[in-house]
């Protein structure tokens, strides 16, 4: 039975990869999120199959997966951010963006989880809002691919930080809850940030070295292999690992730039391109797996029980108001026009569940609904969807419209072509 067992979880794992490669067809034909169809997917089969979950089943393969998901696609987008001069104010606008959408949904949504859920203090309100008030960069990079470049980049740069800042905003606030005094938290934060800073340039520079004088054919994996252990090791210092896999990622796509002046000597341009084709090609598809098996079991994991509660109703209505609310101010003020799509484009995903179930034991609550969760991520992500069907139409129709207009001017070239041949045949008559 185990060896039949092996071959049908075979079967299915094969159909899962080739159902999310469908749907990504899907997606890039209707803008309709892929992340949302494997969630559905994943809770039909439980449905379909009857299968059984409890925390302890499905907890420790999503977090694994969730980590490693994290890994990929942050890495995946760094690979594809270049830092030139003309991209400093992009890189500080969507800085800007995430930093004041993540604080204001946290205190917002805190202020909301205290009077909806009721009896909680305001440090646990805000321990659990943080998870619900960042940015899936899982589910906006590869969501956005057929806006306009712009726009591409802000989601993507945006999404990117707003996990960082998430991230160690999180466990910077949990690892400091024995600290006593604001100046020794703010001594903290600088010294992880400065810490994992200089670390991950280093680590940088180390890396790169060794990837451009490695032979073996075999050796994608092996710095797969290094960054995951280097944020593992990283995480259990309470560093902000993730902020390794992004430097790593821009230093070596921007690796020109790092290795100028005497350094330049130190780099094999030519091993390096050769070798980083491969490697992209290796991050984009590694991806796509891990996003795939990721969604998917957080669907079959789920329950539809706590999602109906008039309080979580309410709770998810207040935070869906305010969020988008808030991110149409902040865009109307410093984009002044052009803002759609992307204002509508802020979905909770990943970085979402896995935080969520890093809350501190004692501050677990048991009357808290996981409702409130998968609501957030399902509603954003319709949004999402909807503001990207809508956008892709209007570029439809601005399309046709072009197309018209090319076609009356050449109606328009063509009258004047035959009125001036009339003229010239009636001068020779």
């Amino acid at each position: 039975m185990e060896e039949v067992s092996a071959y049908y979880l075979v079967i299915g794992a094969a159909i899962i990869i080739i159902i999310s490669y469908l749907y990504n067809i899907v997606a890039h034909k209707t803008n309709v999120p892929s992340v949302i169809l494997l969630i559905v997917t994943g809770y039909l089969a439980k449905e379909f199959f009857g299968v059984k979950f409890n925390e302890d089943d499905w907890f420790l393969p999503l977090e694994i997966l969730g980590i490693v998901g994290l890994i990929l696609i942050v890495l995946e987008a760094a690979l594809d951010l270049e830092l030139r001069k003309n991209k400093l104010n992009l890189i500080r606008l969507s800085t800007i963006v995430a930093f004041l959408s993540l604080f204001f949904n946290t205190f917002f949504l805190a202020i909301g989880i205290r009077y909806f859920i009721g009896n909680l203090d305001m440090l646990t309100a805000v321990i659990y809002a943080i998870p619900l008030s960042i940015t899936s960069s899982a589910i906006v990079i590869p969501s956005v691919s057929r806006l306009e470049r712009p726009k591409r980049e802000f989601l993507i740069y945006e999404s990117t930080i707003s996990d960082i800042l998430g991230i160690m905003f999180f466990y910077l606030l949990v690892e400091n809850l024995d600290t006593n005094g604001a100046t020794k938290v703010g001594l903290n934060v600088i010294i992880n940030i400065g810490g994992t800073l200089l670390l991950s340039i280093a680590l940088s520079y180390a890396m790169i070295m060794a990837f451009q004088r490695i032979k073996s054919d075999v050796k994608l994996f092996l710095f797969f292999a290094v960054l995951i252990l280097f944020y593992a090791i990283g995480k259990l210092f309470h560093l902000s690992s993730l902020l390794m896999i992004l430097v790593f990622g821009i230093v070596l796509e921007n690796r020109t730039l790092f290795f100028s002046g005497f350094l330049r000597k130190y780099l094999h341009e030519e091993n390096v391109s050769r070798v980083l084709s491969d490697f992209k090609l290796l991050t984009r598809e590694s991806s796509f797996v891990v996003r795939t098996f990721f969604f998917f079991i957080l669907g079959m994991s789920i329950t539809l029980a706590g999602v109906f509660v008039p309080d979580i109703l309410l709770l998810t209505l207040y935070f869906i108001v305010g969020l988008f609310a808030f991110r149409w101010i902040v865009f109307k003020i410093i984009f002044k026009r052009n803002y759609f799509p992307q204002f509508l484009i802020a979905p909770r995903g990943l970085i979402s569940i896995l935080l969520f179930f890093a809350i501190p034991k004692e501050f677990r609550i048991n009357d808290f609904e996981l409702g409130i969760l998968l609501l957030s991520i399902v509603v954003t992500s319709l949004l999402m969807a909807w503001a990207l069907v809508f956008d892709g139409f209007g570029k439809v129709g601005r399309i046709k419209r072009y197309i018209s207009f090319l076609r009356a001017v050449d109606r328009g070239k063509s009258l004047m072509k035959r009125k001036r041949t009339h003229k010239e045949d009636s001068r020779v008559n």
